[in-house]
């Protein structure tokens, strides 16, 4: 739906940059407050001493030319808080309920007080961050993005499990306690060098009540628990989560946020973990925004921030109730305001954008531009859909993004319908051509081609969406899993065919051109039965769970414990690792330096790489055999060569040697190296 009305205030900005900053900024001698509002008749702002008091003092806002409504009061009023109260058109409400004397909190705002209830009832607070002592830290990001192994997580799920041994866990604190088991440390063991962690901006953890109505007419049916745990329901952009903080809680009904020690401990933690050397990456959601809280933007306008149909409803091509329209100006603004404030203030490395598709081309290419010029390697990753399905579009703009073609190729897309490479199998989209291409980085102009570039192909086997890697082969194998009950502890230990398969998906995604990610727990082959819950009546208890993000439960947290039960894998990742990050042609050659031979099984796939333009001294060959019946042998090029990584062992140190001929058994694979003749 757009109308004359919005044309007009479309073009009335079409250029943002003269506007004055949006926010609310406390000095000694005055407070301003500034709110972009294009429809409304009138604005007050109420000032609160207290999270609790329901009415404040009110101001009311002055109209400027630009549709920024302002206001300058001759006090200092930092530390108290404050909302909007916006009378609409009366034939245009801006809310869809029935009530629009409603309090919109600052979508600018630096930090909310916020009740743990489904509509938040937020307050803005009147604020300056408090002076952090950076050390000297700055952003710790390589030029080239193939240099970082990625691990994704939760930050709550890396700390909350009595086995990560943290004192405050599912904190911002607790992820870098010295002497826990999980986060910081459990990053250091591991030895990646990035963390991508899953939503920190503030968003809507609770969910409407179970079974029961809301005021619009909703009734959740589908969440038995009443919560959004992975946090892709964004309410503020620039505010961060406060559940996380040490002295946050998700005490329903509980206030939290009313001190500021979610941005202190939040700051805390990226700096401790740059001086590890790793890179941070914040997932971030901007193509839709929380669902049943009383967000700013549906309070202040509608019709502008969001794609409506005919009738005035939202789009939601996101699934997620609406659609965030990125592309009107002052949208657009408020995204880059974002993402710079975010790299500004809190030294974040690097965005994963969600749906990103969803969000138009010239604000990801200005976006670009902008964070650019703080940050000349800024890490930006698009998940490249929602509404279509566009990785090409992304390399076209330099930005990378999620390479879901590597995925399904070699584990497939369904593990009972649609199994891939390390099956035995063809995915149906793919095909030893395909295949190929995937370890060459998925490169324009063959096979399943995504990318100009493999620095633009993020590849990756799991996700914090769908079964975990380790779940999707234990189903793989045994179809039947998926419609029976399971005990926990009975499925974590791995089969000797299911280790074989997890190890063979290991050597593949660690063998390919581009940047390689997985996700906690994958390094044991994590199972994420879905565990009981006090007072939750879940059907599902006791089935391999494929989409578990509203569990803030077992069911997420990671069980250290279980790497004992699976230590062989655990060593292997390790091990990969450490070889992918000291062997440069393994993740960033030139196409031309890939020689890939030819065999009579499709299945069996073999490829020279050299190491000559990546600067890497050894040249390596890779054979990988998906044939679960099979053994293969090959003639090996002339001079002996060292193995790095069989089917069943890895070192960066090597651990034997091999000449003339090489067999690979079912299932398995190799990497072997030699030290290049000088030219």
């Amino acid at each position: 739906m757009h109308n004359e009305t919005d044309t007009a205030v479309d073009q009335q900005r079409n250029s943002t940059e003269n506007n004055p900053r949006l926010g609310c900024f406390p000095s000694e001698q005055h407070t301003e407050f500034r709110l972009f509002c294009p429809r409304a008749e009138s604005i007050e702002v109420e000032i609160f001493d207290s999270a609790d008091q329901e009415k404040g003092e009110a101001y009311s806002l002055n109209r400027n030319g630009n549709d920024i409504w302002q206001l300058t009061i001759k006090k200092n009023l930092e530390g108290k808080l404050y909302g909007y109260r916006i009378k609409p058109p009366a034939d245009k409400p801006c809310y869809n309920c029935p009530d629009d004397d409603l309090l919109a909190a600052d979508p600018y705002s630096l930090m909310v007080v916020t009740q743990n209830n489904h509509l938040q009832y937020p307050k803005s607070v009147i604020m300056k961050p408090e002076p952090f002592d950076w050390e000297g830290d700055t952003f710790v990001c390589p030029d080239d993005i193939r240099d970082l192994v990625i691990y994704e997580t939760h930050l709550k799920d890396l700390t909350s499990h009595e086995s990560a041994g943290t004192k405050q866990p599912g904190t911002y604190k607790g992820f870098v306690d010295k002497n826990g088991r999980g986060g910081i440390n459990y990053l250091k063991k591991m030895g990646v060098n990035a963390v991508e962690l899953l939503p920190l901006q503030k968003f809507a953890y609770y969910e409407p009540a179970h079974n029961e109505p809301i005021s619009d007419g909703v009734i959740n049916t589908w969440n038995a628990y009443g919560r959004n745990y992975w946090g892709y329901m964004t309410s503020f952009f620039f505010a961060p989560e406060t559940i996380f903080a040490s002295d946050g809680t998700t005490e329903p009904d509980a206030t939290i946020g009313q001190s500021q020690k979610a941005i202190r401990e939040l700051k805390e933690m990226v700096k401790a973990l740059h001086k590890e050397g790793i890179t941070v990456i914040m997932d971030v959601v901007y193509n839709h925004v929380s669902q049943y809280d009383l967000n700013p933007f549906k309070l202040i306008d509608k019709e502008y921030y969001f794609r409506l149909n005919e009738d005035g409803h939202y789009i939601s091509e996101s699934g997620c109730g609406n659609d965030f329209k990125t592309e009107a100006p002052m949208a657009r603004r408020l995204i880059i305001d974002s993402v710079l404030y975010w790299m500004k203030e809190y030294h974040i490395d690097g965005f994963r954008f969600d749906l990103a598709n969803l969000i138009d081309r010239e604000t990801l290419t200005q976006l670009r531009k902008e964070a650019e010029a703080i940050n000349p390697d800024v890490v930006l990753i698009a998940e490249p859909w929602g509404g279509g399905y566009d990785p090409k579009g992304f390399s076209e703009i330099g930005w990378a993004s999620w390479n879901d073609q590597i995925r399904n190729g070699g584990k497939g897309s369904d593990p009972v319908k649609d199994r891939g490479y390390i099956f035995g199998h063809w995915q149906w989209q793919a095909s030893r051509e395909g295949l190929e291409n995937f370890l060459s980085g998925t490169l324009n102009g063959f096979s399943n081609g995504r990318y100009n570039t493999s620095a633009h192909s993020v590849n990756y086997l799991e996700s914090h969406d769908g079964y975990t890697l380790g779940d999707f082969i234990r189903i793989g194998l045994r179809p039947e899993m998926v419609e029976k009950k399971h005990k926990r502890d009975a499925l974590v230990k791995l089969t000797k065919d299911e280790l074989k398969l997890n190890k063979l998906a290991a050597l593949y995604l660690f063998a390919s051109q581009g940047t390689t990610m997985i996700h906690a727990g994958q390094e044991w082959a994590r199972t994420k039965v879905v565990q009981p819950q006090e007072g939750i009546d879940d059907p599902y208890v006791g089935h391999i769970d494929h989409n578990s993000y509203e569990k803030d439960n077992n069911t997420n947290y990671l069980n250290f414990s279980d790497i004992s039960r699976n230590p062989e894998l655990h060593s292997y990742y390790r091990s990969l690792i450490e070889i992918r990050l000291n062997s440069p042609a393994l993740r960033k050659t030139t196409p031309q330096e890939l020689r890939f031979w030819n065999y009579n099984d499709s299945l069996h796939i073999t490829l020279s790489v050299s190491g000559k333009s990546s600067g890497d001294p050894y040249d390596y060959i890779i054979s990988l055999n998906g044939n679960p019946f099979a053994v293969h042998s090959i003639d090996l090029p002339h001079g002996v060569w060292e193995i790095v990584a069989s089917g069943s062992l890895a070192s960066v140190n090597g651990f034997d040697i091999v000449a003339e001929r090489l067999t690979v058994e079912p299932s398995s694979g190799f990497i072997l190296r030699k030290l290049r003749d000088r030219d």
